[in-house]
């Protein structure tokens, strides 16, 4: 575009000389060598404007020319308060993330199964493995299981134990347990029967082996202990049950209310957690997790191929229909990110103030020359015709008069 520029002005020049050989041949050729002369004229006063905001026009130290290498710390403090001002204050931000609806956007992005595919994908897979080799396992493990144990000995756990078994008897959802428990007793007997009836055989006198009453007296508590758990299976209300249930009720009470039951509670948790063998199974837990995580990194086809690729899509699509969900996201969204203008956006502009005082005259002159070159190059061509379309209205005025 300079090129074109500078070769209209040219080529006005060379109109305007060849007119000048021909001035009396035609009334029309004074048009000509008008529009040329005043063309000439505002191609080179805008060449001289353009040139000027940039560096010394034929290197001569005109006043008020290279204004931008002169000024190069005044625009950084003013582009980056502008900046500051137009851009980064939380309310402008707050009004842009308005419309911006990020949870639907990540939505669609889960659950079409081509939008996480490619360079993306793979790039946070490989940076993903990689960063989980470079950390020390055994630190990064260990640091994980110091955590988790400083939280649980921090929690007290006995009245969470109690709330939560008060609601289940509440709801009744307490009950399959002691089914459970029932069932567990009547198979417990089936298989032991032979236990039983060796205890009575021993621990009955010689009159009753020797009439063989031992084996009816066997027989008959084994009989009424099935009897009995049979009862309880077919009856919800069977007096055991209830006793079962009013114990289950006062342990839930003592969980919540009793210094000692809590005390005991406390004491059973820490001896969990200072046995080394819970330290070994969590570190294998650890490892495994690790593992599966390196597995998954590594092929991010397969894994998005399995139940979590389902997981992923079906959350994108809840993402998308849910509209009380996608608004709770982009309120948080909109929040964070009112929050990080609020807090990080003077670190922002001062980051470009610094960055450009740091740029010497030529680096800045040649940037923004790139960035708008193009436009101050059809000022030239428009002020040379623009010239020269003044100079032919000049002329007519005064050929009239």
């Amino acid at each position: 575009m300079r090129l074109v520029a500078t070769g209209l002005l040219v080529a006005m020049a060379g109109l305007f000389l060849a007119t000048r050989a021909f001035d009396h041949a035609h009334p029309a050729i004074g048009y000509v060598r008008a529009f040329a002369e005043a063309a000439m004229v505002g191609g080179l006063a805008d060449w001289f404007a353009v040139t000027a905001l940039f560096r010394h026009p034929l290197g001569l130290p005109i006043p008020h020319t290279a204004i931008i290498p002169r000024n190069k710390d005044r625009i950084a403090s003013t582009l980056a308060q502008f900046l500051r001002d137009n851009f980064l204050t939380p309310a402008v931000v707050a009004r842009r993330m308005q419309r911006v609806d990020m949870a639907r956007a990540a939505g669609r992005w889960l659950a079409d199964p081509g939008a996480s595919r490619g360079r993306l994908r793979a790039g946070v897979g490989r940076l993903a493995a990689d960063m989980l080799e470079a950390l020390d396992q055994e630190r990064l493990g260990g640091m994980a299981k110091r955590a988790l144990a400083d939280r649980l000995r921090a929690l007290e756990i006995a009245p969470l134990l109690g709330r939560a078994l008060a609601t289940a008897m509440a709801e009744n959802r307490h009950r399959p347990l002691l089914d459970g428990i029932v069932h567990w007793a009547a198979r417990v007997l089936d298989a032991n029967e032979h236990m039983i009836r060796t205890m009575v055989h021993e621990r009955a006198g010689s009159v009753l082996r020797w009439t063989g009453l031992d084996e009816t007296l066997a027989n008959k508590i084994i009989a009424g202990l099935a009897k009995l758990l049979g009862d309880m299976a077919e009856d919800p209300n069977h007096p055991l049950r209830a006793k079962a249930e009013e114990g289950l009720a006062q342990l839930a009470h003592d969980l919540q209310h009793d210094p000692a039951r809590r005390a005991q509670v406390e004491g059973f948790k820490n001896e969990l957690l200072d046995n080394p063998a819970l330290a070994d199974w969590w570190l294998g837990v650890w490892e495994s997790g690790r593992a599966a995580l390196l597995r998954a990194a590594r092929d991010p086809d397969r894994m998005l191929s399995g139940e979590l690729g389902d997981a992923l899509r079906q959350l994108g699509e809840t993402l998308q229909s849910d509209a009380r969900l996608a608004d709770t996201i982009n309120r948080f969204v909109r929040r964070a990110a009112v929050g990080a203008a609020s807090d990080y956006g003077d670190g922002i502009v001062r980051l470009v103030s610094d960055t450009i005082r740091g740029w010497d005259a030529e680096t800045v002159t040649g940037r923004l020359e790139n960035a708008v070159g193009r436009d101050l190059q059809y000022i030239r061509i428009n002020g040379t015709l623009v010239g020269g379309l003044v100079g032919v209205a000049i002329h007519a005025v005064d050929a009239l008069l």
